[in-house]
């Protein structure tokens, strides 16, 4: 009967080294629209040359599309190119490689990385040396000593069995030790694992961090690069302004001089003038907050930082609009949060091993000598076997940690599922606004052209005597709000495609991480799944 006890520990010991206490993972359910609300609405300007409909048509009538892969939007690859500005591809460079909040991600994702190794450090044995030479002095008090005490018979036995070994125990004495001792934990319940799997998944969700606060990043500073070419076109226009106030007030200053118009319309023509002036150093002062912003997002001081004046018009990009479905494997922030759910979910098994035996096998080995003789084999010392740690009482404490693991496991749901909606409400939010503005574009278009219509035809009747001069501020107030509202939705059309690119998840077309396919299950797992408390 002990011949068979032995293998027969061995093979349960090998069928528990498989058991893992976690749940069972699957990524969190979140309710997936089929499609855009808003995409059907937009014009092929967002669509054309990224995604081409399939044919059919989904239940709102609106289009069905499917995922692009276009060469300039690969994972982590330059997303802005579509906007085909030299020198906003630069900045972003710039910011990539001197941005101070892209190198503390980094440098949180490498600290992250090295607590996950630390983790997997203990799926493997360990093995520590000591080696200590000291000489010591003991007690002339202390308890059960033995010195200058006369040896008895037995000490004469145990000296002749055993020479060079001293009668007594002395005062003074060398301790001198070479040492190694060894320990690894037989991973039953699957609690290593479960720790050094927390660990890896955290450094995921670390690396995902690091790409949503780069992508964060990328976009605000094209969203203050944009806005910097919509105020040099803004200034650009007020220039044109103040040029032709001051043609106004020349034309005004002459008839008045000649008795024809009333001194009020040179007052009328010069406070125009002057307030136009006011409105240029309004926008002026904008543009240089903006360039210092850019200057910082770059990673240089404002002082030794300009970016000329420049009327270029920023290209309006065509966007990959993808299945609603994607968003989940293309965003960072969703990914980052979706890793923390899974280590939350690996931490219940954690929780759940406190309640059951640890196994380790503890191995110790080495010399010992008063002197120096520490090669000698007679002053070898070694350990060996197995220690088992039992919880029996510990005042609840191990069932408030399974209750926090839980508790942290459905928040964790909570925060992915809250980013999700938040993801498709920013998608739904930029293709709202791409509608709308290219609704408005095309009418403030027709407007720009009637309202420099009516200014040249104000111009004329008032040089003929006709009107007064009063229609001709009107007329210039129309047609010149008109061209400044038309830059003003340009930009924001650019604006809100740039929001739309951040929300797809920048040049995140592929899954950035796949999900761990689930363990075998283990008999014994689940019983000892079901002997744990539940909280």
């Amino acid at each position: 009967m002990r011949i068979l006890r032995r293998p027969l520990f061995l093979a349960s010991g090998l069928l528990l080294s498989g058991c893992n206490l976690a749940p069972t993972y699957a990524p969190p359910s979140v309710e997936v629209p089929v499609s855009f609300k808003e995409a059907k609405g937009v014009g092929a300007a967002v669509v054309k040359g990224a995604s081409r409909p399939t044919g059919g048509t989904t239940t709102d009538g609106g289009p069905q599309w499917f995922s692009a892969d276009p060469a300039d939007l690969r994972p982590r690859g330059p997303w802005w190119l579509p906007f085909k500005d030299r020198r906003l591809d630069a900045l972003e460079r710039e910011l990539d490689a001197r941005n101070p909040d892209v190198e503390g991600a980094m440098a949180a994702m490498d600290r992250s990385r090295a607590l996950a190794a630390k983790a997997a450090a203990s799926l493997s044995p360990t093995l520590t040396a000591n080696s200590q030479l000291t000489e010591n002095k003991e007690s002339l008090h202390r308890p059960l000593r033995l010195a200058n005490i006369y040896p008895g018979a037995t000490d004469f036995v145990r000296a002749a069995r055993s020479p060079g070994l001293p009668l007594n125990s002395p005062t003074f004495y060398g301790d001198n030790q070479l040492t190694a001792q060894s320990s690894y934990e037989i991973d039953l319940w699957g609690r290593v694992r479960n720790l050094a799997g927390a660990g890896a998944t955290e450094a995921q969700a670390s690396e995902a961090d690091l790409a949503a606060v780069t992508l964060s990043l990328q976009a605000e500073l094209a969203r203050d690069y944009i806005n910097l070419q919509g105020l040099d076109n803004e200034v650009a226009l007020q220039k044109r302004i103040i040029a032709a106030y001051a043609r106004s007030l020349a034309l005004v200053e002459k008839r008045v001089g000649g008795g024809i118009a009333s001194p009020a319309d040179e007052t009328r023509a010069q406070t125009q003038l002057d307030f136009a002036k006011t409105q240029l150093s309004d926008i002026e002062a904008r543009r240089a907050l903006l360039e210092h912003a850019i200057a910082i997002l770059a990673g240089r001081a404002p002082e030794g930082f300009s970016l000329p004046s420049s009327q270029t018009r920023v290209a309006s990009p065509t966007i990959p609009l993808g299945a609603p479905s994607e968003l989940l494997e293309r965003r960072p922030d969703i990914a980052a949060a979706e890793r923390r759910v899974y280590s939350a979910n690996l931490s219940i098994g954690v929780a759940r091993a406190a309640f059951f035996p640890r196994f380790t096998i503890n191995l110790a080995g080495g010399t010992q000598d008063t002197g120096l003789s520490l090669f000698n084999a007679r002053n070898s010392l070694w350990s060996v076997g197995p220690a088992v740690t039992l919880p029996i009482f510990d005042g609840g404490a191990h069932a408030a940690d399974l209750h926090d693991a839980e508790a942290a496991y459905l928040q964790s749901v909570a925060r992915y599922r809250g980013v999700v909606l938040h993801a498709y409400g920013e998608i739904e939010d930029a293709l709202a606004l791409i509608r709308y503005f290219d609704r408005q574009e095309k009418d403030i278009a027709a407007a720009v052209v009637a309202g420099d219509k009516t200014l040249d035809v104000s111009l004329k009747l008032y040089e003929e005597g006709v009107v007064t001069y009063v229609e001709v501020v009107t007329a210039q107030s129309d047609a010149f709000a008109a061209q400044r509202q038309a830059i003003a939705l340009r930009t924001g059309r650019l604006q809100a495609a740039l929001s739309l690119m951040t929300a797809l998840g920048g040049g995140w077309t592929a899954p950035v991480f796949t999900t761990p396919a689930p363990e075998e299950p283990c008999a014994l797992c689940e019983l000892a799944t079901q002997a744990a408390p539940k909280s």
